[in-house]
């Protein structure tokens, strides 16, 4: 189900990242489904065993996977998307007053990329 590019310019455990991601999203792997063990997956896919769980711990620092020990890696259910309600509504809240406050455009975008 996963493959990796070695002659990508991601690197390959973005790469698994963000497959896994993705077949999270899509539904063709469920809350419950059991990753291959690190061993296993780096195997497969030709790579370190450490590439292999670097992937399996950023997707458990963004909350898509959860190990257990012995007893492996399962997805869990998926994070929540952003509430975009929320986010259109403070940005809609942040362009007013920067036009208040006479910026423009590119002086708002700086902002924002300080605040980021």
């Amino acid at each position: 189900m996963l493959s990796v590019a070695p002659e990508s310019a991601t690197p390959a455990y973005e790469q698994i990242v963000t497959q896994v991601i993705g077949a999270i999203r899509e539904g063709a792997l469920a809350a419950g489904a059991r990753l291959p063990t690190v061993r296993q997956l780096a195997g497969d896919l030709g790579l370190a065993t450490n590439t292999v769980a670097r992937a399996y711990r950023e997707l458990e620092a963004r909350g898509f996977v959860v190990t257990n020990g012995r007893k492996g890696t399962v997805v869990s259910a998926p994070p929540a998307e952003p509430l975009t309600d929320e986010i259109d509504a403070a940005a809609t809240l942040f362009v007013k007053s920067a036009q208040r406050s006479g910026l423009d455009l590119a002086a708002a975008l700086g902002v924002i990329r300080s605040a980021w």
